[in-house]
């Protein structure tokens, strides 16, 4: 994959076929410790230590529809490439925490990609599951947490073109006022 965000995308779809009822996104990015760390948190079925261990490997997948797993070994080695570090704790029952820390400035660094695009990919597509996204730069932040909009919208669900709309806008609007438009 040639974005994070799109590695983000392939986590959290494996969250919510783990049974996450919420997922957690955060994206950090640092620019004095040059570092760029990506957290994803799901309170999904979880994984044995054994899964975990075998979970980089690109020749395991715990899917019955394909022999290979390459999303997570992928990510693993995007973060590793760049002097970054990667880790899974997971336990049965628990969820799962991915932890990705990316050397900001590192020529082999993939970009973000459009997070924005990713995040309301993931909320219209899986109503089921409730998603708490939040961007840091520097000491700037937002989030945005579906349980505060499904306590405003009710009964209306996400995908409805006005509301997949304004979220969309939502996370263009807090993202630039966060970050001032800066390229990552």
């Amino acid at each position: 994959m040639t974005e994070i965000s799109l590695n983000i995308l392939d986590l959290a779809e494996n969250s919510t076929r783990a049974g996450a009822a919420l997922v957690t996104i955060l994206i950090s990015i640092d620019i004095a410790a040059d570092k760029l760390t990506v957290i994803l948190k799901d309170n999904g079925c979880g994984m044995t230590r054994e899964q975990v261990a075998q979970v980089t490997d690109p020749f395991f997948t715990t899917r019955g529809t394909r022999n290979v797993g390459l999303g997570v070994p992928f990510f693993k080695y995007a973060a590793e490439s760049t002097g970054g570090c990667f880790s899974i704790e997971s336990e049965p029952g628990a969820g799962t925490v991915v932890t990705a820390v990316f050397g900001l400035s590192h020529i082999d660094r993939m970009p973000l990609g459009d997070i924005n695009s990713t995040i309301v990919t993931l909320i219209t597509c899986h109503p089921d599951t409730d998603f708490l996204y939040i961007y840091r730069y520097n000491e700037a932040s937002f989030e945005l947490d579906t349980r505060d909009f499904r306590k405003i919208l009710g009964d209306i669900p996400f995908d409805t073109p006005e509301v997949s709309a304004y979220i969309k806008e939502y996370l263009s609007e807090n993202k630039l006022e966060t970050d001032g438009g800066a390229a990552v």
